[in-house]
């Protein structure tokens, strides 16, 4: 090890002195002055543009020299476009020229081209002179097995299976607490060994799923997700448990998905990276804010994305960098971690070939520098970036089967006798060898004398020369690792030193806890801030709503009459902000990843975040709740007294806090969303019915009385209510003097019946009040606040411990779900397989003879074709003037840069386009193509949106069905799909369970799934492919374009986009469309064998291309796609356009038109129908496939039963048997009014499920499969049996627990409301998520509909208390008075009320005269109520004789109660026809 040390020490001093003799001493203003001179000189001496026509790079010759010479000293390959600072003048002015050439591609600052390696060494050697250490440590594992759950087959879950495995107590208990059976144990890896020394760098090669990815993740010491870990890994002398425990921050694993907050800008969310991250000891005594700016600037120059340093993250949903760059900003956030063992999966995914060299090279030249020990999986590696690495292992079904020198493994294998096929990269060679179809062995070698499975390569490598070494490697490093003991001290004197002032020497942690509260503070003002359209519409809503309630109770007045009403708006006042923080539950789920990679890079503690997210949520909530509070408290006149504001203020501020954290801490302990939502809704469901406002404490049942204790809505109810009340008094009056009218006018003999009055009195307390009707005291105001503030305390710790404690979605990718078998698909699956075997044995012979044979014979041409797009700055043009035709047989491919519009061709084309404006001419046998066009081409599009409960087989089916025509027979439809699922190898996976791409189907089957879909369709006239192989490894690509080959063959047209093939990949087409940025052509030819057609076009026009260069990447270079500068002194396009190859084109496309036309002409098809099949059709198959889906999604379908059952049985306890009495009858109205949470549930539910499905429908629409009534009434059906059952579920308990009245006619009358209640709020779900872009959108409206249709149904407030505005129009159209009202008066109607005696209001009736005869004028006016005793002077009455008297004061008739059944069923068919038109006629696709 010392040796090797040794051996690059020349190389790092020579470095080192390097920026001491290139001092240049002019002044920086001189120096931009002669640099800007240069320039000028330069520009005029070459009108022609900046180029050179002798190399393919864009640095000189000089450049070139000095990098051979820099390679030979230190086996570092350089960066082709670095340009250092030892440099000759010479070359100094080729850095010129390339600034110049480089437009606004990236604004780096500076004339001279960034160089890596030249700041880093500088870095380096300045924290050597600043006596910071370095860290080293190298990796040994041996004996490594990891085990994992797998091997059991999952059928899928469908409705029934949510209520058995719900009722199965003891297996779901042991599912929450994670103890459940997991199906039996696998070996993911076996025995692995190997060794990686500080600077070394491994490459991880395998197919997808042999386990590259837990290799990673076990080096990397994440041990979460697995059963079983054996043997040793060892960093250094500590061991994994140790390593763990003391330096986790050391170990870092970078996953392939991207997880990042969305509306954090790329540099926040490295300099969040780098709060947590800066070390204690800096260079040169560096400050903070300097070394901060300077290692993010380091970081993007060095990944050439400076010009996003403003722009947002971004995700799938929110729009920021693009994929790629995106992909760059994970790496570099990880790069921030500076730990010493780095383990990178998949990380070139979505970048193209010369980003990903760029960071092959950049991992190279740091892991040089800071001797890192590396370890990197890649798919689709070319040569280039192969040559970096030091050592590779290559994985085969989870047994070791190389690890050794790279530059040998080639070698290696090739001796094992396995036959390189021509132009193969090393990387796909070395994968290839371990896949039993794909390899191919040398003549003489077959699998009875070779290696021919995992365990014989496995046991040929342990008696290799490799293995061997390997053994000896590992002693010598066991005993310079027991000798160096300096080193393991330099360690962790570094570890030390990088901590800052207050951490622990003993945390994994590099800042102390406190500013790490503060980091995550400032990080998560910038999320809240940034997310400026949230912010914005949560203000929106609480301005609205606050001036709805303020214009509702608009000055109440301080009489009785105001008393109720007033507890009504402090209430509602408390519960909608209480229920704002309802997001919480989503924010924190999806937040999870982010949580999980920040705690295992050691960023900061989770507890941390809780904590910090409280301080800033409740800063930006303290505004607005003071403004909602401002307009509520004024408008209605609350007691003017500046102390009662505040303390209302605080109420409602603290309520709001500590339902957040309420929802946080259920976000925390569940294990997913469905959960969180069951458990959600129970506990909200209690803690509004015993928050004292429905049902007064005194009067709740014993059992749920102790709730309130715990629950901050009925702490800071009673608190408001003791703030406002105890600073008031009421004056009473009629209706609540009794008895009131003409003659009733003496105090002494009348009582107000409001609770708290006194006789002989028309002044009530307001203390009194709330004292005797809810048990209030005003005394315990701020007892009450207290136990809120214990109450924040609590959740808080709860949050933090828990968050801490509990981890969610660390594992491995979950098993794959299959559809139970029958004997039709049985015997299907047979007839596959041993088709397979077939293929596979006559390997040579089957490949040409195809089994399909496609019919069609038309053209496609485009001539002049022009895409314009309009932008704020005005038009934008995408495509310029192409030209170019698909033929069938041919195998087209359309390339280009990233950026070049390839998928906007493909779009176009294809007439998938809704926004623009497109000119030139589409023809198809120079014909203009009509509607049935998109219906006679398919298109597979790059990203891959399926229904995620089908299996493979039955998406294939549904398109057969809906694309072939109906003249076809079903039977040979699916024969045909049997055809499919054998050329794409679909065999295993045809009753699989497509899944979502986290649970589901792997990235490269949905892929095939995507085409099968297409193919299913069997095209009359075209196939477009979008990026068929991107994110795929090499093998699956390659057996996606064979398979592309072997169909063209057959005969189909394909046009197909392609990103970076390999020379075997790029064979395969027939004709190349080359694109340059700007949407430019630059060649549309014949690629010829060998790709010489296309060689010989760049080399009659300057640009030779070097023997052993992969034709396909070297072509983007030389027409300056990629970084380097284009070859050549001419524009590519223009070079083209100019060309006889392009008259050429022009001419052979009309000769095409001429000879089809002709042909065509006398039996051309008129058939322009839209759709394939008829529109019944349609209905029955779109339908069959939305009952199966809703079937098959069990946590849908049961989440919601369960919470409408559970509600109905909460509030079915808390209201058992009711009696006659007064309050009763007020609680049966409660007990009716619990049905309009109905809405509440089933909108949060159905709106995302809706766009789900509208997601998969734009894409089927687009291909004409059916129209949009056929899926919308799709969703409205299935829903209906669900609601059914729902409204049972619902309705048995809350009715009959209570003890409402048991008649059939009336309680039928009330089951067929609650159900109308179910539909329409499905209906309504539905039609808002139809008219809205986002179901987070939809979201945000709900809160405004389901508020103002409780406000103003005539409950909360008397349809004779709302004021005329609202109650002239909104009181009608609202859809819950018609429930209400119904309902209401079905309930009371001829029911007798007996008062209890402490109901009894006592007065005195005037002397000579007993209670009859005093009371006799107040009834015979219609007065309410009865006298128990007319006999006697002292009267004791009775507010209500029968139900009706109660209801006639809410303006509500018995005999209306049909009408309003109807008006009410009539709501739910204003929303289907608002959703038939919002489905038909708002797209939300924007393309």
């Amino acid at each position: 090890m010392a040796d090797q040390d040794m051996e690059k020490e020349p190389y790092g001093r020579r470095s080192t002195e390097a920026p001491s003799e290139v001092m240049d001493t002019k002044p920086p203003s001189e120096k931009t002055l002669t640099a800007e001179a240069e320039r000028e000189n330069i520009r005029h001496a070459n009108p022609n543009g900046f180029s050179y026509t002798e190399t393919g790079i864009d640095v000189k010759a000089s450049e070139a020299e000095f990098a051979e010479l820099q390679r030979e000293l230190s086996g570092i390959s350089h960066a082709s476009r670095k340009v250092t600072k030892t440099l000759s003048r010479h070359s100094k002015n080729a850095a010129a020229i390339k600034d110049v050439e480089k437009t606004a591609a990236s604004d780096t600052s500076g004339d001279e081209p960034f160089d890596l390696e030249d700041t880093l060494r500088g870095d380096r050697a300045a924290e050597v002179e600043s006596g910071i250490r370095a860290k080293h440590i190298g990796v040994i594992w041996e004996g490594l097995t990891v085990r994992g759950t797998g091997g059991v087959t999952n059928f899928v879950k469908t409705f029934p299976d949510a209520f058995v495995s719900f009722f199965n107590v003891y297996e779901t208990m042991q599912m929450i607490l994670g103890l459940g059976k997991k199906g039996k144990e696998v070996d993911i890896l076996k025995d692995f060994r190997g060794l990686t020394k500080p600077g070394e760098m491994v490459l991880v090669l395998g197919r997808p799923g042999s386990g590259c990815t837990t290799f990673l993740k076990v080096i990397a010491n994440q041990r979460y997700g697995y059963t079983d870990i054996q043997g040793d890994v060892l960093y250094g002398p500590f061991d994994a448990k140790t390593f763990a425990k003391q330096y986790r921050g050391e170990a870092v694993y970078n996953q392939e998905d991207d997880v990042h907050h969305p509306t954090l800008t790329v540099g926040q969310t490295l300099g969040f990276a780098l709060d947590t991250k800066t070390p204690g000891k800096r260079p040169h005594s560096m400050s903070k804010k300097d070394f901060k700016d300077k290692v993010i600037t380091t970081l993007l120059r060095m990944f050439n994305i400076e010009h996003t340093r403003n722009t947002i993250v971004g995700n799938p949903f929110v729009r920021g960098v693009s994929g790629g760059e995106r992909k760059r900003v994970s790496i570099a956030e990880m790069m921030v971690t500076s730990g010493t063992v780095c383990a990178w999966d998949n990380s070139t995914r979505g970048l193209d070939a010369s980003t990903a060299l760029d960071y092959a090279k950049s991992l190279r030249i740091m892991t040089n520098i800071y001797k890192t020990t590396t370890f990197v999986s890649l798919y689709q590696a070319s040569e280039n970036i192969y040559k970096q690495f030091d050592k590779v292992l290559v994985i085969d079904a989870g047994k070791e089967v190389y690890f050794g020198p790279a530059s040998e493994a080639r070698a290696y294998f090739e001796g094992l006798g396995f036959k390189e096929k021509p132009r193969q990269t090393t990387p796909d060679f070395l994968t290839g060898c371990t896949d039993e179809f794909e390899r191919d062995y040398a003549e003489g070698r077959s699998s009875e004398n070779a290696p021919h499975s995992p365990e014989t390569l496995a046991k040929a490598f342990l008696e290799s020369k490799f293995s061997a070494q390997l053994s000896s490697d590992m002693e010598a490093y066991r005993k310079s690792v027991t000798e160096d003991k300096q080193r393991y001290d330099d360690f962790q004197t570094a570890v030390i030193d990088s901590k800052r002032k207050g951490a622990s020497k003993k945390s994994v942690y590099s800042i102390p806890y406190y500013l790490q509260i503060w980091a995550l503070m400032q990080r998560q003002y910038l999320i809240k801030w940034q997310d400026k359209f949230s912010l914005v519409v949560s203000w929106i809503t609480s301005i609205v709503i606050a001036i709805v309630l303020g214009t509702v109770w608009l000055k109440l007045p301080k009489t009785s009459a105001g008393a109720f009403t007033r507890g009504g708006l402090l209430f509602i006042s408390l519960l909608f902000n209480a229920f704002q923080a309802f997001g919480e539950l989503a924010s924190t789920m999806l937040g999870r990843p982010i949580v999980n990679k920040h705690k295992a890079y050691t960023f900061h503690r989770p507890s941390a975040l809780w904590i910090a997210q409280i301080f800033v949520d409740t800063a930006f909530a303290a505004a607005q709740v003071m403004l909602f509070c401002i307009i509520v408290y004024f408008m209605c006149g609350l007691v003017r007294d500046a102390g009662a504001f505040f303390t209302f203020y605080l109420m409602v501020l603290s309520g709001y806090v500590a339902m957040t954290l309420f929802f946080r801490t259920v976000g925390c302990v569940c294990p997913d969303f469905d959960y969180a939502i069951k458990f959600a809704a129970t506990i909200i469901t209690f803690f509004v019915i015993t928050s004292g406002y429905i049902i007064q404490y005194p009067n709740e049942k014993v059992w749920i009385r102790w709730i309130y204790w715990i629950n901050a809505l009925g702490l800071g109810f009673s608190s408001l209510m003791e703030n406002e009340f105890s600073r008031l008094n009421l004056t009473c009056t009629s209706p609540y003097l009794i008895p009131f009218g003409p003659g009733y006018d003496n105090i002494d003999n009348q009582v107000c019946t409001l609770a708290g009055s006194v006789a002989g009195s028309i002044d009530v307390s307001g203390s009194q009040y709330i004292i005797k009707g809810f048990d209030y005291y005003p005394s315990d105001l701020w007892r009450n606040f207290g136990i809120i503030v214990a109450l924040i305390i609590g959740f808080l710790f709860f949050n933090a411990t828990l968050g801490e404690w509990l981890t969610f979605g660390e594992g491995g990718n979950s098993a794959k779900v299959y559809q139970k078998p029958n004997k039709e698909r049985e015997e299907l699956n047979a007839a596959l397989v041993k088709k397979r075997d077939d293929r596979r044995a006559n390997k040579g012979q089957s490949e040409s003879a195809s089994d399909i044979n496609i019919a069609s014979k038309a053209i496609l041409t485009w001539e002049g074709l022009n895409y314009d797009v309009p932008t704020p700055s005005g038009e934008l043009r995408l495509l310029s003037n192409i030209y170019g035709y698909v033929r069938p047989g041919e195998l087209t491919a359309l390339m280009g840069a990233s950026g070049a519009g390839k998928t906007t061709l493909l779009d176009v084309l294809a007439a998938r386009k809704t926004i623009g404006v497109i000119s030139g001419d589409v023809f198809v046998d120079g014909i203009k193509p009509g509607t049935a066009f998109q219906r006679g081409t398919s298109y597979a599009e790059q990203l891959d949106v399926h229904e995620a409960t089908q299996t493979v087989r039955e998406a294939l089916r549904f398109s057969a069905d809906l694309r072939q025509p109906i003249t076809v027979p079903q039977s040979e439809k699916y024969a045909y799909v049997e055809e499919i699922l054998s050329l794409l190898e679909m065999e295993d996976m045809a009753d699989s369970i497509i899944g979502s791409p986290e649970a589901g189907l792997a990235v490269e089957q949905r892929k095939r799934v995507t085409i099968g879909v297409e193919l299913a369709a069997k095209p009359e006239l075209l196939l477009f492919l979008d990026e068929p192989t991107s994110g795929l490894d090499s093998q699956s690509a390659f057996n996606i374009v064979r398979f592309l080959k072997k169909l063209s063959a057959a005969g189909q047209a394909i046009l197909c986009t392609i990103h970076q093939p390999n020379a075997a990949l790029f064979e395969n087409f027939d004709r190349l469309l080359l694109l340059q940025r700007g949407g430019q052509c630059v060649y549309f030819g014949d690629v010829g064998k060998d790709a010489v057609v296309l060689r010989d076009y760049f080399k009659n026009h300057g640009a030779i291309c070097p023997p052993d260069a992969n034709v396909a990447e070297w072509m983007l270079d030389a027409i300056g796609a990629g970084q380097a500068a284009r070859i050549g002194d001419r524009d590519w396009a223009e070079i083209f356009a100019d060309s006889p190859e392009l008259a050429n084109i022009k001419d052979r496309i009309s000769q095409m038109k001429t000879e089809r036309l002709a042909e065509v002409g006398g039996n051309f098809k008129s058939d322009e129908r839209e759709f394939a099949t008829p529109f019944l059709h349609q209905l029955t198959i779109v339908q069959k496939r939305t009952n199966l889906a809703f079937w098959r999604s069990p946590n849908y379908g049961f989440t919601r039963l369960f919470n409408h059952v559970v509600i109905a049985i909460i509030a079915g306890c808390a209201y058992l048997n009711l009696d006659q009495s007064r309050t009763s009858l007020q609680y049966r109205v409660f007990v009716i009014f619990q049905v309009t949470v109905l809405p509440a549930l089933i909108l949060a539910q159905v709106e995302p499920k809706y766009a789900m499905s509208r997601m998969i429908y734009y894409r089927e629409a687009s291909s004409k499969m059916y129209n949009q009534f056929a899926f919308a009434s799709s969703l409205v059906v299935a829903e209906i049996p669900y609601s059914i059952i729902c409204a049972v579920g619902f309705f048995l308990p809350l009715y009959y627990m209570p003890g409402f009245n048991s008649t059939s006619s009336r309680a039928g009358y009330q089951f067929f409301m609650i159900l109308i209640t179910e539909l329409f709020s499905v209906t309504l779900g539905q039609m808002v998520a139809a008219l809205t872009p986002s179901p987070f959108i939809s979201a945000l409206l709900n809160p405004f509909i389901i508020i103002t249709f409780a406000l103003f149904c005539g409950v909360t407030i008397p349809k004779e208390s709302i004021p005329k505005f609202w109650r002239a129009w909104l009181y009608q159209l609202d859809p819950f008075t018609r429930l209400v009202g119904g309902m209401v008066v079905t309930e009371l109607h001829n029911s007798p009320v007996v008062c209890k005696p402490s109901e009894l209001n006592i007065f005195n009736s005037p002397a000579g005269q007993n209670c009859g005869e005093y009371m006799e004028n107040f009834f015979k006016a219609g007065g309410a109520g009865y006298i128990v005793n007319n006999a006697t002077s002292v009267c004791e009455y009775c507010a209500y004789k029968v139900g009706d008297q109660f209801y006639t004061g809410l303006s509500l008739d018995f005999s209306n109660r049909w009408r309003d059944l109807g008006i009410f069923a009539a709501f739910i068919a204003s929303n289907l026809v608002f959703l038939f038109l919002g489905s038909r006629y708002l797209n939300f696709n924007r393309r």
